[in-house]
C-alpha cells in the first residue's frame, strides 16, 4: 500500500475537522460574548529510510536523512479571547466586560461557571428579585453568593460602577450603595478553559483556579460597562478566507488519494 493514500487521507480528515470548527465560528457570529477558535495541526511520525551518517570504511558522508512523513492530525483548538465590539443597548441589565475578566455563574449547587455574556435578567426570589443570565443561572457577587435586589429597589434607577458595585437612586435623588459587588475573575491560563455551551466556560486543571479581581490578585483590572453588550469577536472576512483555504486543502488531498489509486492501478496492470 502506498504511503500517500494514508497520508492524504489524514490530511482530508484534519481539514474536515478544521471546516467543522470554522462553521461553528460562522454560526456564532451574532452570539453575545462568543470567542472564536483556530485549529492547530501537528505532523505525524516520520519513516526514516536512510539516516545521515559517516561510513567509517570509505569515509563517505551521507549529508542528510531520507525521511517520508506520514501525514497530519488535528492537535488542539486555540481560542481567541480578544474583546469583541462593545455595542450600546437600551437595557440597564446589559453588561459588558472591558478587559480579561469573566462573570461568575452558578450552574448548580456545587458547580460554578464563567461567562462573558452580560445579557442579564431578573427573576423573583425570596425578599426581592435575583440577577440571572438569559438561561436563568444566578450571577454571583464577590462573596460567591447570588445577587438579590430588595423589593423596594427600583431597577430603573439602578447603577453599576466600573468595579461592579451596585447603587440605586432614591425618589429624593440620593445615591444608595446596596453593598453588592458583581464578581469579576481571571485565570492564569485562559486557553485551559473548557467551553460547555450556553456561552459559559468551566475551569480545569489547565486553566488554574479563578482569581478574584476584587482581591487585587491580578495585574490588569477589568471594568464593567452598564448598558453595553460584547459582540462576538468572529470576523466574517477572515473566517471566509480560512474556509476557502481549508476547502482547497481538502480538495488537493482528495486528488492525492485519487492519483495514488491510479498509480496502484497502473502497477497492477503491468503483469497483464
Amino acid at each position: 500500500m502506498m504511503r500517500s493514500l494514508w497520508t492524504a487521507a489524514s490530511g482530508m480528515t484534519a481539514q474536515q475537522t478544521n471546516v467543522d470548527l470554522i462553521a461553528n465560528n460562522l454560526a456564532n457570529v451574532n452570539t453575545t460574548g462568543f470567542k472564536k477558535e483556530r485549529m492547530e495541526f501537528q505532523s505525524l511520525l516520520y519513516q526514516t529510510i536512510r539516516r545521515a551518517s559517516m561510513d567509517a570504511a570509505t569515509a563517505v558522508m551521507g549529508p542528510s536523512n531520507l525521511q517520508v512523513g506520514l501525514g497530519v492530525r488535528s492537535m488542539a483548538t486555540a481560542r481567541s479571547f480578544e474583546t469583541g465590539n462593545l455595542e450600546p443597548t437600551s437595557s440597564l441589565l446589559d453588561f459588558a466586560v472591558d478587559g480579561p475578566g469573566f462573570f461568575m455563574v452558578r450552574r448548580s449547587l456545587d458547580s460554578v461557571a464563567y461567562t462573558r455574556d452580560g445579557s442579564f435578567r431578573v427573576t423573583p426570589s425570596d425578599g426581592g428579585v435575583m440577577l440571572v443570565t438569559s438561561q436563568g443561572f444566578p450571577i454571583l457577587d464577590i462573596g460567591g453568593e447570588e445577587i438579590i435586589f430588595p423589593e423596594e429597589v427600583n431597577l430603573q434607577t439602578m447603577s453599576v460602577g466600573p468595579d461592579g458595585t451596585v447603587f440605586f437612586y432614591t425618589p429624593e435623588g440620593d445615591l444608595i450603595d446596596l453593598g453588592i459587588q458583581i464578581a469579576l475573575v481571571q485565570f492564569p491560563n485562559v486557553q485551559g478553559l473548557e467551553g460547555v455551551g450556553g456561552n459559559v466556560f468551566m475551569s480545569t486543571a489547565a486553566s488554574g483556579d479563578a482569581i478574584m479581581e476584587a482581591d487585587g490578585g491580578t495585574s490588569i483590572t477589568s471594568q464593567i460597562l452598564q448598558g453595553f453588550l460584547e459582540a462576538s469577536n468572529v470576523h466574517l472576512a477572515e473566517e471566509m478566507v480560512r474556509l476557502i483555504i481549508a476547502q482547497r486543502a481538502y480538495e488537493v488531498n482528495s486528488r492525492a488519494v485519487q492519483a495514488s489509486d491510479e498509480m496502484l492501478q497502473q502497477a497492477n496492470n503491468l503483469r497483464r
